[in-house]
């Protein structure tokens, strides 16, 4: 099943997409959100859409797409978990996943406007796959029961500044990471069944050139490592969402250069869908 939300910010509406149909949920649930995917909510969809329960939404085309899930309760990252990303940022690939945090805000639809951050220079893109989380997970036995507690897959864009991240981090990267809008994620929210994550392919364009091209088969730690891992140190509520690495062919490669406002930045993972976001300069709030 696909999932999205339509409508503007703080207003959306959930839907299960078909195709280039989009079915109204509230008759469901208000949101897609923690309740809803720990409440067995692909059964509970099934049920409803044979029972013709969710009509078509009228003017669905026109309307903003919203990231797919409801703002979370946390956005928990894995650093440098592909080791020719690792390579260009200088580092040895780790042996041990690389943990670091976003907040909730920088949660967003996957065709915002960002807001490069007053005083940046280094604004720069990351396509990744992200995890939702679908039941309370803590202290897994093993990797193998990770993918019990995945609700689905979802595109994000892990917007990073990087002198932010690394010239005046104090040692933890979160500082280049926080800015408002800096995670667009979805369109939609897929279930496991209808992907195989082992080998998704991703991919990166600004202003219609090509960036990254990877995939994620040549993850170090797979989903299953990481969602175990994870829950040994960190107890993952149903919606949260966890992003898994990028690869390489970021800004920070040095080989291009850092995004300016009217850049447009586009990611696309196999299966997840296509985002695209326009880069505007920070204003003053009047």
């Amino acid at each position: 099943m696909k999932f999205a939300r339509l409508g503007t910010p703080g207003n959306e509406i959930p839907v299960l997409v078909e195709g280039d149909r989009y079915l109204d949920l509230r008759s469901v649930t208000s949101d897609v959100n923690g309740d809803f995917l720990e409440s067995d909510f692909v059964a509970r969809v099934t049920a409803a859409r044979e029972g013709g329960e969710l009509p078509e939404l009228a003017d669905a085309a026109s309307m903003r797409i919203g990231a797919p899930i409801a703002r979370p309760s946390a956005v928990i990252c894995i650093g440098m978990n592909y080791a020719a990303h690792a390579a260009e940022s200088g580092s040895e690939p780790p042996t041990i996943p690389i943990l670091f945090l976003k907040t909730p805000n920088t949660v967003v639809g996957p065709n915002d406007t960002v807001t490069i951050p007053r005083g940046s220079e280094k604004t720069d893109w990351e396509v990744e796959l992200g995890i939702v989380i679908g039941t309370r997970t803590a202290y897994l036995d093993s990797p193998e029961e990770s993918l019990a507690h995945v609700a689905g897959f979802v595109a994000a864009n892990d917007v990073s500044e990087r002198d932010f991240q690394m010239t005046v981090s104090g040692g933890q990267w979160s500082k280049g990471k926080i800015a408002p809008g800096f995670n667009p994620t979805g369109p939609w929210l897929v279930t496991p069944d209808e992907v195989d994550h082992h080998a998704l392919g991703l991919r990166s364009f600004v202003n219609g050139e090509p960036r990254q091209d990877s995939n994620t088969s040549d993850m170090i730690f797979t989903v299953e490592h990481i969602v175990h891992h994870l829950s040994q140190y960190v107890t993952l509520e149903p919606g949260d969402l966890i992003l898994t690495g990028t690869p390489q062919g970021v800004a920070l490669s040095g080989k291009y250069p850092y995004l300016a406002a009217g850049d447009v930045v586009e990611i696309e993972i196999d299966g997840l869908g296509r985002q695209r976001q326009e880069f505007v300069a920070w204003e003053a709030q009047k």
